[in-house]
C-alpha cells in the first residue's frame, strides 16, 4: 500500500490531530523489532523514522517547527528527519496546556534531555558493538561515526541495542557555541499546507454520520431556561434533535445551517436575570470611583505614596481600556463521538487535559476510555484555554450516544458569550523635586480579575501576593524611582472575564508607558532619554537589578533594547513631514525585554483615523530558537494590537452589543502597516523565553505616544478616536 503525503495527513487529522511532517511514505514494511523509545517525547521506529511527539498546541505560533528544532539540536538529526505526532493526554501526558508564551520556554528542558539521553545511547549502542570507549565517538546527521577507523552506524541500524541501554539521568547537553540548528532561521514547517488549504483544523473534522449543533443561549447572563417549544424548530428540515442542556437548548441536525435555521425557530422562556440591569458605561464609571482613593497595596517602595507631601510638584492622568474579545477567525468548535463505554474528542483547544477531565465528568467514563485529539487552531489567545464549548458538545453528544457531533459556535456566539478582557481605569501620579527628577510615583488599578471559571473569594481580594497576579504592569513597573507606591481595586462584574492575549499587562503597560512620555513632555525632555535615565543610564547610584517578591528584572538589559530600538529606527533624526514618531517599553513576566518605536500619519477618511506606516522593535528573549519565528510572533502581535485599538466590546441591560466583525472590525490588509522590523539584541540568558504576550504590551502606547504628539492632544483611552 502505498499511501501520499496529502492522503495521510488527512487521514491523521480527521482520526487522531496528529501532523506529520516532512516525509514521503514507501511501502510499510512489516517489522517484528520494537522502536526505541528512550522517553515519551521521542521514538525511533525499526525503520528509521524519528517520530517526536508535540506537546503544545498549534495556534499559529509555530510550535511545530521550533519545537523539533530544540530536539533534532540535541539529537544530532536534521529537523526534516523528524516526524511529529501531537500528543494527547495521558499517563505521559499531564501537563499538554498552552499558555503563558510558555510553550518553547516550557518544553526546552524537556526536549533537551530528551534528545540528549537517546544520544548518548544510541552512541554507548555503538561503542558495545564496535568494542571501544564512546567517548571516542561522535555523532553526525543521525549517525554514530568513529572518527579513527571512519566506521559509520545510523540511529536505525543501532536503534535496537540503544532500547537496551540504561536511560541516563543526567545526560550531557550541547554546550550553546556549538548549536547547529537552534538560533538559525526556519521557515514553517506546515506552512505550505496551511496557506494551500490542506491542513485541518477542528472544524474541518469530518466523521461519518457526524451530526452538527448550534446552542441557544441565554441574551443575558445569568439567565436559565425556563421553558422551551421545540414545534417549529423541528419542522426546519434536516433538523434531528433539541435537547436542553445546561447552558441552554441545542439543536442537532444534519448541517450547520439546518441547526441554525432550527436554532431561529426555536421558542425559549429565559429566567430573569439578577444582571439585567448590568451596563459598561456604568461599570467604568464605577471604575473611576474605585481609584479615586487608594486601595489594596501590591508593592510599596521607600516612602511610597507618602513621599508626595514631599515634592515640589505633582503630575496626574486617569487613563482607561475597555472590554475586549478575542474575535478569533476560527469560530469555537468540539467533535464528540460517544460510544459503548468510551468516546472520542476532536477540540482546538489549548487545555488537552481539561477537556479530558471534562470528558470524564460529563460522561462518567475513567480516563482511559476518553481520546482527545489535539487539532490545529485557528487562533486562541487564551480563549480556547476554557473548555465551555467542549463540555457542551459532550452533553450533547452523550444524549444523541452512538452519533458523533460537532458543535460549532457561530460568531454572534463567540462574541457575545465568550470570555473578555476586563474594563480597567487607571490613576497615575509623579512627583518631582526642584530639578525636576521624577522621585515619586504611583499607580492605581481597578478591574475585575478572572472570574469565568471560578469567582475570586474575599480572602482572595485582600491577599497582596493573589492581587499582584492581576496587576501585572503595575507591580513589576521597571523603572527606578526612588519611592513608589502600587494599589489594585476589586471592582466585581458579571461579564465574563477570562485569559486573553497578555492577559493583565496590556491595558496596565499602556497606562504606565503613555504617562512616562507625558512626564517627559510635562518636563520637555526626550521620552527615549527619561526612561534611559530611569534605566539607570545616567545615575550610576541605581542597581542594574531589582527585586520584586523574588522576581528579578535587569534594567541594563531593558537599556540595551531601547538603545536598539532608538538606533535601528533613526530616533535622533528628523521624521518625515505629516508623520510623528512614539516610543515603548515593557519587561514581560521579567523574562522578555522589548521595546518598540512606531512612525504613525493620519488619514482624512476610514474605520481606523491613523496609519502606522513603520513598526521597529528590539527585543531580548534570551535563546532564540528560531529568529524567524521571533520576527512572526512580532508581526501577529503588532496586528493582533492594532485591531484591539479601534475595537471594544460593550454591554447594555446584561447582553453584549457587538455580534460580528462588522461591530467589532480586526484590522484589514490596507491598515497593517508597511513596514514591521524585528531586531533580536544579543542575550547572555541560556534560556528561551516567549514571545506571543510581550510581543503585545508596549505597542499601543507606543502609537498613542506618537499620535498624541501628532495630534497635540493626549489619548487616554482606547479604542482611539480622534
Amino acid at each position: 500500500m502505498r499511501t501520499d503525503r496529502r492522503t495521510f495527513i488527512q487521514l491523521c487529522a480527521a482520526t487522531s490531530g496528529a501532523l506529520v511532517l516532512g516525509v514521503d511514505f514507501a511501502e510499510a514494511a512489516e517489522e517484528t523489532a520494537k522502536p526505541f523509545e528512550p522517553n515519551a517525547w521521542l521514538r525511533i521506529e525499526p525503520d528509521g523514522r524519528i517520530v517526536m511527539k508535540v506537546g503544545k498546541s498549534e495556534m499559529g505560533q509555530g510550535v511545530r517547527t521550533s519545537l523539533p528544532m530544540i530536539l533534532a539540536e540535541e539529537l544530532d538529526v536534521a529537523v526534516e528527519s523528524i516526524y511529529i505526532e501531537q500528543a494527547s493526554p495521558g499517563p505521559s501526558f499531564k501537563g499538554l496546556g498552552t499558555g503563558g508564551s510558555g510553550s518553547i520556554m516550557g518544553q526546552w528542558m524537556r526536549l533537551r534531555p530528551a534528545g540528549a539521553a537517546a544520544r548518548a545511547m544510541l552512541v554507548a549502542a555503538a561503542a558495545e558493538r564496535w568494542g571501544v570507549s564512546a567517548s571516542t565517538l561522535q555523532t553526525s546527521n543521525g549517525a554514530v561515526v568513529d572518527g579513527p577507523t571512519k566506521r559509520r552506524a545510523t540511529y536505525a541500524e543501532l536503534a535496537s541495542d540503544a532500547a537496551k541501554q540504561p536511560v541516563p539521568e543526567k545526560p550531557q547537553l550541547k554546550d550553546r557555541k556549538s548549536y547547529r540548528i537552534v538560533g538559525t532561521s526556519r521557515k514553517r514547517t506546515d506552512g505550505p499546507d496551511i496557506v494551500t488549504g490542506r491542513a485541518r483544523y477542528g472544524i474541518d473534522v469530518r466523521v461519518p454520520g457526524m451530526l452538527y449543533a448550534v446552542v441557544a443561549r441565554a441574551p443575558q447572563w445569568g439567565s436559565k431556561v425556563e421553558s422551551f417549544d421545540a414545534t417549529a424548530a423541528k419542522k426546519v428540515s434536516g433538523v434531528r434533535h433539541v435537547l436542553q442542556i445546561p447552558n441552554g437548548v441545542a439543536v442537532v441536525a444534519d448541517n450547520t445551517w439546518a441547526a441554525m435555521r432550527g436554532r431561529e425557530a426555536l421558542r425559549v422562556n429565559w429566567t430573569v436575570s439578577p444582571h439585567a440591569s448590568f451596563d459598561s458605561v456604568e461599570h467604568m464609571k464605577a471604575l473611576e470611583r474605585a481609584i479615586e482613593k487608594p486601595a489594596l497595596t501590591i508593592r510599596k517602595d521607600a516612602e511610597g505614596r507618602a513621599a508626595f507631601e514631599k515634592v515640589k510638584k505633582t503630575y496626574e492622568a486617569t487613563y482607561s481600556y475597555p472590554f475586549a474579545a478575542h474575535a478569533a477567525l476560527e469560530p469555537l468548535n468540539c467533535t464528540v463521538f460517544v460510544g459503548e463505554g468510551k468516546a472520542t474528542v476532536w477540540s482546538p483547544t489549548q487545555t488537552p487535559n481539561g477537556v479530558h477531565a471534562a470528558a470524564t465528568q460529563v460522561l462518567g467514563l475513567p480516563e482511559s476510555a476518553i481520546t482527545v485529539n489535539v487539532m490545529l487552531i485557528g487562533g486562541g489567545f487564551g480563549r480556547r484555554l476554557g473548555v465551555d464549548f467542549d463540555r457542551e458538545a459532550l452533553e450533547i453528544a452523550k444524549l444523541v450516544k452512538g452519533t458523533p457531533v460537532q458543535l460549532v459556535w457561530s460568531r454572534e456566539d463567540d462574541m457575545r458569550h465568550g470570555y473578555f478582557q476586563a474594563a480597567s481605569v487607571h490613576r497615575l501620579a509623579a512627583g518631582f523635586d526642584d530639578e525636576e527628577r521624577l522621585v515619586a510615583w504611583e499607580h492605581r488599578k481597578a478591574s475585575t480579575p478572572h472570574n469565568a471559571r471560578s469567582v475570586p473569594t474575599k480572602d482572595d481580594k485582600v491577599n497582596p501576593e493573589t492581587v499582584r497576579g492581576w496587576a501585572w504592569g503595575v507591580y513589576d513597573m521597571p523603572y527606578f524611582i526612588a519611592s513608589a507606591e502600587m494599589s489594585y481595586a476589586v471592582v466585581d462584574a458579571p461579564v465574563p472575564i477570562g485569559p486573553w492575549r497578555a492577559v493583565f499587562s496590556p491595558p496596565s503597560v499602556f497606562a504606565r508607558e503613555c504617562f512616562i512620555d507625558e512626564i517627559a513632555q510635562e518636563t520637555k525632555r526626550d521620552p527615549l532619554k527619561l526612561r534611559l535615565t530611569l534605566l539607570g543610564a545616567d545615575d550610576p547610584s541605581v542597581s542594574p537589578i531589582f527585586d520584586v517578591a523574588d522576581e528579578h528584572i535587569d534594567r541594563r538589559r531593558l537599556r540595551k533594547v531601547l538603545e536598539t530600538v532608538a538606533e535601528k529606527s533613526g530616533w535622533a533624526t528628523p521624521v518625515a513631514a505629516g508623520r510623528a514618531r512614539g516610543i515603548a517599553c515593557n519587561v514581560f513576566h521579567t523574562e522578555t525585554y522589548i521595546a518598540y518605536v512606531v512612525e504613525v500619519s493620519l488619514k482624512k477618511a476610514g474605520a481606523m483615523p491613523f496609519r502606522v506606516e513603520r513598526v521597529v522593535c528590539a527585543l531580548d528573549c534570551g535563546v532564540a530558537v528560531n529568529p524567524l519565528g521571533v520576527a512572526q510572533q512580532v508581526e501577529s502581535g503588532v496586528i493582533w494590537s492594532l485591531s484591539n485599538m479601534k475595537s471594544e466590546i460593550t454591554v447594555r441591560n446584561g447582553s453584549v452589543q457587538q455580534g460580528f466583525y462588522t461591530d467589532f472590525p480586526v484590522v484589514m490588509i490596507d491598515e497593517t502597516p508597511m513596514s514591521i522590523e524585528t531586531h533580536i539584541v544579543a542575550s547572555d540568558d541560556d534560556r528561551p523565553h516567549g514571545l506571543g504576550e510581550p510581543a503585545v504590551c508596549p505597542f499601543a502606547p507606543a502609537v498613542v505616544n506618537a499620535l498624541s504628539r501628532l495630534t497635540g492632544k493626549r489619548i487616554r483611552s482606547l479604542p482611539v478616536k480622534l
